[in-house]
C-alpha cells in the first residue's frame, strides 16, 4: 500500500485562533457570525445570525421556509444537543391523497411537497436555551442584505436560469422576484429582496412590543411566526393556489395554519457510535446520518492507518462500505416516534462484523441491506441510464455539487466555536427559490422535503400525518478523549454522509489538517436510490475529482467500478471547526468559491 505525501496539497491555511472560528458557506454569514462573538456574544449566538444571513444570500440553497438539523455542544450542560427543525408532514397530505392524484411519488417541487417549516422555530428555541444575545441581534443583518441587497454569486444566476422558464409560464410570483427585467441577475450585480425584509422586520417588531426580556421576545416571535401573519399568508397561499410541479399537473397545497400552529421543534439526544479514541455523534433515526455512524463501523475492520486516500484500496472500501450503509438506510430509517428504528443493532459491531463481510475484492453491483427480524423494509429501485441532471426545469431535487464537475450547490452549513468551548454545527436547507412558488406578501417560498417519504405504509419512512420525512440534512459532533473536538459538515443531498466521513478519516487517519482533509480530492457513490424525485439509483457508478491518479481510476475500474471522473475541484463543500484545548481551528470549503472560514 502506497503512503501519502509528507506536505499534503491545500489551497489555503487552516485558521487557528483563541478567540473564536466560524466556518460556512459564503463568506458573508462568516462575517456576520463574527461579528456576533466580536460583540460579546457566543458560538450559538453567531450560529444562528448566520443563518439567517444565510437564507439571504444563498436562496437557491436554502430559505425560510425550509428545515433545519441543529448540533449543540453547551458548555453549562457540558452535553451535546440536538434541536430538531425538521418540519413534520402536513395533517391532509396521505398516502390515500397523493393516490387520488395518481401519483407513486411525493412530487419534486411544488406546494404538494411541503412540511411544516421547520427552521425558524428551531433557531428561536437555540437562541431562547443557548444562546445570549436579542432577536434583533440575529436578524439585524439578515434584514440589511435583504433590503439594500448582496452580491449575486454564479450559481444563483445559473439556478434561476435553469428553471426561468417555469417561473414565466407557472410560477409568476417567482418570475416577479428572481427575473427582474425578464431575465435572471447577473453574476455580480446587486440583488434585493425587500418583502423578505418587510417580513423580518415586522415579526422583529412584533415581538419587541412585549418588552425588553429576550426570552419574552423569542417566545412572542416563536407565536408570530407559527400563528400569525406569516402563518396566514401561507395558510392562504396553499389553499388558493394551484401550481404546476414536477408531476407534470398543478396541484394545491395542503399546508395549513392549523399545522404551523400545531409543531414545535425539539430537543433531544443524538446518536453516536464510538470509532478509536472519538464519540462521533449524530441526530436520529430521522436522519440519514446514521449511514454515517454505519460507515465507520465497518470501516474499522480495515486498517487505513497512513493510507493512500486517492489510491484504490481507500476508495473501494469506502465506497463498498457506503453502499451496504445506504442500503440499510433505505430499508430501515424513518421518524422513530412512529416506527420501531433498530439503532442498537444496525451500530452494534455484531451486525457490522457480518455486514463487513460482504465487502469483496470487485464492486458490488446489487442493493443488499441487511436483515433483522420484523424490522424495516426494502423498496423497489428505479435504476437510471447515463447521467442525470440534479436541477431540471421543474426545479426538483436537492442539486448537487460534484455531478461531472457542476458547481452547483444544494444546501448550506455552518460550524462554529467561541472560546468558552461553545459549539454549533447546523445544516439548513429547503425552501430553496427552485422548489416552491414565492409567497408575495412574504418574499420567499416554501420547501419540498415530503419529497423523501415513502407512499408504502409498512414502510418505516411512511408519509403519515405528523411524521417527520427521513431527511438527508445531517450536521456532525465528535469527542475526542471525552472532550468536545470537531464539528463539520457539508452541503450535498445523498452525498453529504459521503464526503462527511471521508474528511474524518483523512484527518484521523491520514494526519491532515482540517483544511487538508477537506481540499483533499474526493468521490461519492450513486449506486443507491437518491432521496430526491425521482429516486433514481446508477449501480456501480463512482464520481472521482478529476486529480485523482490515473493509476487509481483504472484500478478501480478493474475492481469493476463504473468510475466517471469530474472536475478537478467539484465534489462537496465541506466545513468544519474544532477545539483542542484552548487552540480553536476552522477550515472551509474552496470549490465554488464560496465558503470560508474565519478566526482570531
Amino acid at each position: 500500500m502506497s503512503f501519502i505525501s509528507a506536505d499534503p496539497f491545500t489551497t489555503r491555511p487552516e485558521i487557528r485562533g483563541t478567540f473564536g472560528v466560524i466556518a460556512t458557506t459564503h463568506w458573508i454569514a462568516s462575517a456576520v457570525g463574527m461579528g456576533v462573538m466580536e460583540r460579546g456574544g457566543n458560538a450559538i449566538d453567531a450560529g444562528v445570525a448566520a443563518n439567517f444571513t444565510l437564507q439571504v444570500v444563498e436562496p437557491h440553497l436554502n430559505g425560510p421556509g425550509g428545515d433545519a438539523p441543529i448540533m449543540v455542544f453547551d458548555v453549562k450542560s457540558q452535553s451535546v444537543k440536538v434541536v430538531c427543525g425538521q418540519g413534520i408532514a402536513p395533517r391532509k397530505l396521505s398516502i390515500s391523497h397523493c393516490r387520488s392524484l395518481g401519483l407513486d411519488l411525493v412530487p419534486g417541487s411544488g406546494l404538494l411537497a411541503t412540511c411544516v417549516p421547520g427552521t425558524f422555530d428551531a433557531l428561536m428555541l437555540t437562541l431562547r436555551d443557548y444562546g445570549t444575545v436579542s432577536l434583533r441581534s440575529v436578524l439585524e443583518s439578515a434584514i440589511f442584505y435583504a433590503r439594500y441587497g448582496y452580491p449575486v454569486v454564479e450559481r444563483i444566476t445559473a439556478t434561476i436560469a435553469t428553471v426561468a422558464e417555469l417561473f414565466r409560464l407557472e410560477w409568476p410570483t417567482s418570475a416577479a422576484l428572481y427575473l427582474p427585467g425578464g431575465r435572471p441577475p447577473a453574476p455580480g450585480s446587486i440583488f434585493c429582496n425587500p418583502k423578505l425584509a418587510d417580513t423580518y422586520e415586522r415579526l422583529m417588531v412584533e415581538a419587541e412590543s412585549v418588552g425588553g426580556d429576550r426570552e419574552r421576545q423569542i417566545e412572542k416571535a416563536r407565536l408570530v411566526w407559527s400563528q400569525g401573519f406569516i402563518a396566514e399568508h401561507i395558510d392562504h397561499f396553499c389553499r388558493t393556489q394551484e401550481l404546476m410541479d414536477s408531476s407534470g399537473r398543478r396541484n394545491k397545497g395542503v399546508l395549513s395554519g392549523e399545522d404551523m400552529a400545531g409543531w414545535r421543534a425539539s430537543v433531544e439526544a443524538p446518536v453516536h457510535y464510538d470509532y478509536g479514541r472519538y464519540r462521533v455523534l449524530k441526530p436520529g433515526a430521522w436522519c440519514q446520518g446514521i449511514a454515517a455512524l454505519q460507515q465507520l463501523a465497518l470501516l474499522r475492520g480495515f486498517d487505513l492507518d497512513g493510507c493512500d486516500v486517492t489510491g484504490p484500496d481507500f476508495v473501494h472500501w469506502v465506497v463498498e462500505a457506503a453502499k451496504l450503509a445506504f442500503a440499510d438506510r433505505d430499508t430501515f430509517l424513518g421518524d422513530p416516534n412512529f416506527s420501531d428504528i433498530p439503532l442498537d443493532v444496525m451500530l452494534s459491531d455484531a451486525y457490522n462484523n457480518e455486514r463487513r463481510k460482504l465487502i469483496g475484492a470487485t464492486a458490488s453491483m446489487e442493493q443488499r441491506p441487511g436483515t433483522i427480524l420484523g424490522r424495516g423494509k426494502a423498496f423497489g429501485v428505479r435504476v437510471q441510464d447515463g447521467t442525470r441532471e440534479a436541477v431540471s426545469a421543474f426545479g426538483v431535487g436537492e442539486p448537487t455539487v460534484g455531478r461531472l464537475g457542476a458547481a452547483r450547490g444544494d444546501t448550506v452549513h455552518y460550524d462554529v466555536i467561541d472560546r468558552q468551548g461553545n459549539m454549533i454545527a447546523a445544516t439548513p436547507s429547503g425552501g430553496w427559490l427552485q422548489s416552491s412558488p414565492i409567497i408575495p406578501e412574504l418574499g420567499f417560498c416554501l420547501g419540498s422535503r415530503a419529497q423523501m417519504f415513502v407512499l408504502d405504509a409498512d414502510h418505516p419512512a411512511a408519509l403519515g400525518e405528523g411524521r417527520r420525512p427521513r431527511t438527508t440534512l445531517s450536521p456532525t459532533m465528535a469527542l475526542r478523549d471525552g472532550e468536545p473536538y470537531l464539528a463539520w459538515g457539508s452541503p450535498g443531498g445523498d452525498q453529504q454522509d459521503q464526503w462527511i466521513p471521508q474528511m474524518f478519516l483523512r484527518h484521523v487517519h491520514a494526519g491532515m489538517n482540517l483544511q487538508e482533509a477537506i481540499d483533499a480530492p474526493a468521490f461519492h457513490t450513486e449506486h443507491f436510490p437518491q432521496s430526491f424525485w425521482p429516486r433514481m439509483a446508477r449501480p456501480g457508478v463512482v464520481v472521482v475529482e478529476g486529480r485523482f491518479p490515473t493509476k487509481s481510476i483504472e484500478e478501480l475500474k478493474r475492481r469493476g467500478h463504473k468510475v466517471e471522473v469530474g472536475d478537478n475541484w467539484s465534489e462537496g463543500r465541506l466545513v468544519a471547526a474544532s477545539r483542542d484545548g484552548a487552540l480553536l481551528k476552522a477550515a472551509a470549503n474552496p470549490r465554488g468559491m464560496q465558503g470560508y472560514a474565519i478566526g482570531r
